[in-house]
């Protein structure tokens, strides 16, 4: 599993998977769309579901 990470010259500083231009967000948005962590590594094979995995651990780290 990769990093989150924010720098200011990637995305407007947003969160994203360590070496991808995929957002936080943007992979927030797909799961709520009712993706499966596989449709999306399907879809964005530079990702694996580790990496989708992390994302929300991400996410309920920040919502702490």
């Amino acid at each position: 599993m990769r990093e989150i990470i924010s720098d200011p010259g990637i995305l407007g500083g947003k969160p994203v998977v360590e070496g991808t231009r995929l957002s936080v967000e943007h992979i927030l948005g797909l799961l709520a769309r009712n993706m499966s962590p596989q449709e999306i590594v399907e879809a964005y094979p530079v990702l694996t579901v580790e990496d989708v995995n992390g994302v929300l651990e991400y996410d309920i780290k920040v919502l702490r």
